[in-house]
């Protein structure tokens, strides 16, 4: 049976989809309600494409590829949903903090089309750091490759749900970061990171009582230096962008990957 909530959580997980993946998930709309839900449902479409990202790796172990084939593929398949969105947010913000330029010269540089040494060197690291966990972890067992790739997608979404939350500002009064800034409550976004943890934790209990607790610190420790950028970016450029949100996706979903890498 349908509550009163139901149509504003259908609107909320449109958002979320339809904004975060290339899924064909028609936006309804741009509201800041439909706002909030969508970024307390970041994390579900992290779930969706970090299964997709573990689903293809795990097929082409299966067909008898390596290791090294399998991380490639399970970090092709976030970067085909989102359209490379992400990526290219996290080469852009590279570009305007490196530029050492104030913060309207640096967000103009972030607007430019073309992406500048800073941007280039920060993907090309950022991509390999991925796969070379992913490819050491599926090379361990394919049941920890899996985990990782779905924990870490899941984890790059929440990433974006605290940086909505009250008192994070737009840097620009358009755009999808001036959309979502500040929208999620702040004790929502507390309950949603609780919720997260927990699953990860339970995610990680197919490794062992050091898969539940290297997956709950995987997600704490990725959510720390997330933060630790949004608050560089703020001071940088006064609040956030699309392409800053971007940037925490991707450093948050390579942080918990490092942070799974340890523990053989």
């Amino acid at each position: 049976m349908l509550t009163s909530s139901s149509p504003s959580r259908l609107h909320g997980l449109r958002f979320a989809f339809g904004t975060l993946t290339v899924l064909p998930v028609r936006v309804h709309r741009w509201d800041r309600g439909a706002a909030r839900g969508g970024m307390l449902a970041a994390p579900a479409a992290g779930l969706v494409v970090g299964a997709a990202a573990a689903g293809l790796g795990l097929l082409l172990l299966a067909l008898g590829t390596g290791p090294l084939l399998a991380a490639v593929a399970s970090v092709a398949v976030p970067a085909a949903l989102t359209r490379g969105l992400h990526l290219d947010g996290l080469a852009d913000t590279a570009d305007g903090l490196g530029s050492g330029k104030p913060a309207e010269d640096a967000l103009r540089i972030m607007k430019q089309s073309d992406i500048g040494p800073f941007g280039v060197i920060t993907l090309v690291l950022t991509l390999l750091a991925q796969i070379a966990v992913l490819a050491q972890l599926y090379g361990d067992s394919w049941t920890r490759g899996a985990v990782a790739a779905v924990t870490s997608a899941v984890t790059a979404r929440l990433a974006l749900t605290l940086a909505a939350r009250t008192g994070v500002p737009a840097a620009r009064p358009e755009g999808l970061g001036a959309a979502v800034a500040g929208v999620v409550p702040v004790r929502d976004a507390l309950a949603a990171t609780v919720v997260c943890t927990l699953a990860a934790a339970a995610g990680g209990g197919f490794l062992g009582i050091h898969g539940v607790v290297r997956a709950a610190l995987a997600v704490l420790l990725a959510l720390a230096v997330a933060e630790l950028l949004l608050r560089r970016c703020l001071r940088r450029f006064g609040g956030v962008t699309g392409d800053v949100f971007g940037a925490l996706e991707e450093t948050a979903a390579t942080a918990a990957l490092v942070v799974l890498a340890f523990g053989h």
